[in-house]
């Protein structure tokens, strides 16, 4: 089939990995897992998985887009084999060690298998949304996977729309819709903002879909300006200048502004404050894509953050917080964050050899060459407005 106009940018460099971007992963995980054991240090931290939401909406559309522009069409069967392999097979074996946890005698493991279930299901984040007290145990070893529901629901429903439009509009409109669906949670998050609705808005797929939207959104610009289009250049220039106040605006929310919990933050961040978030993500994506010689790019593209990022973040987020848990039932308190820590980055290493090298090698073997760079997982809220689902300790 020939290719399809109006996305050369997409046939050009279909999928292209940006080392830059990895590092961002690397960085976003980490201050998820710390903000999970120091939420007083860094009360933002949770932003983390904006950022993440905001990369897995930004890398999936480009790879969409581009098997668009390249064929007319997107195999979307393909597609979810290509993420459940992806992202299920190390899910499912995190998952069968909680429900065997929950045999033994380890408090925060007692609704283990519950829990397994609602995770393999990726179930915890609309079970957390229905929630408008404290979350309830029946989560609570594997709670930070609701933010992994929210990242595959949108899996679920983006791709066929996306496809819809590509087929039906031209590329300007399909960009023109893309920013519609992006504004539209803003306004369903206006029309259910109140504190007893913090849990749902905080998991709601339809609430937090315009942060995966909003990378969707760069991913399709960017796909439409050609190399020498004077468009992309003004885009860089513009990233040039607005690169560092925007990781400067990120890393002070980080810092200062309490996203979960009871804050004078509440109000402003569960309405506009996602969006706002993930704009100023975007603008650090497009940095990274268009400036491969500025500090920000060559610093997160170094070789180790951009190998953790690439090839672990996903294990350390799925294994941190089940560990934390577990070494903290067992006793381990003064050293908690190190040996938690370390005990993380050995199972995300096991997994990443043992299990998730496996399914990728499946998945280039089904798709006949090797993938692009693809979403990752995420992160987490909980009284009657959120309160940090990760901090040691807390009754779940």
């Amino acid at each position: 089939m020939p290719e399809v106009e109006g996305f050369p940018s997409a046939v050009r460099v279909p999928g292209k990995r940006v080392d830059g971007i990895d590092g961002l992963r690397t960085v976003a995980v980490m201050t998820v897992i710390f903000y999970h054991f120091h939420e007083d240090a860094l009360p933002g931290g949770s932003i983390g998985v904006d950022v993440f939401y905001t990369i897995s909406g930004f890398v999936i559309t480009r790879l969409l887009v581009a098997e668009f522009a390249r064929t007319g069409d997107i195999g979307l069967w393909q597609f979810y084999r290509r993420r459940w392999l992806r992202l299920v097979p190390a899910l499912l074996v995190v998952c069968a060690l909680t429900a065997l946890l929950s045999l033994a005698p380890v408090p925060t493991f007692k609704h283990g298998v519950s829990a397994a279930l609602l995770a393999a299901f990726s179930l915890v984040n609309l079970v957390r949304a229905a929630q408008s007290g404290g979350y309830t145990g029946v989560t609570a070893p594997l709670g930070h996977t609701w933010s992994l529901g929210v990242e595959e629901q949108f899996y679920l429903v983006w791709p066929p729309v996306l496809l819809a439009l590509l087929r039906r509009l031209k590329a300007r409109t399909v960009l023109s819709a893309a920013v519609v669906l992006t504004l539209l949670p803003v306004l369903w998050r206006y029309h259910l903002w109140n504190s007893t609705a913090a849990h749902r808005i905080y998991n709601g797929p339809d609430t937090r879909a315009d942060q995966l939207l909003a990378g969707a959104v760069l991913a399709i610009v960017l796909a439409r300006l050609a190399p020498d289009d004077p468009w992309r250049e003004t885009m860089r220039t513009w990233a040039a200048r607005l690169w560092l106040p925007a990781l400067t605006l990120l890393a002070l929310m980080v810092w200062q502004v309490q996203i979960t919990g009871r804050s004078a933050w509440n109000g402003p961040e569960y309405t506009v404050g996602f969006l706002v978030t993930a704009l100023l993500a975007v603008v650090v994506l497009t940095s990274l894509e268009l400036l491969p010689r500025s500090p920000l790019t060559r610093l997160l593209s170094l070789a180790p953050l951009a190998w953790i990022g690439r090839n672990l973040s996903y294990g350390l987020y799925l294994w941190h917080y089940p560990l934390m848990h577990l070494l903290g039932d067992l006793g381990v308190k003064r050293m908690l964050f190190p040996s938690t820590l370390l005990a993380t980055f050995i199972m995300a290493l096991a997994s990443y050899f043992l299990v998730e090298e496996p399914c990728r090698r499946l998945k280039q073997r089904g798709r006949g060459k090797p993938e692009g760079p693809g979403g990752r997982g995420s992160h987490a809220p909980a009284t009657v407005l959120p309160t940090a689902v990760g901090a040691p300790g807390r009754a779940r």
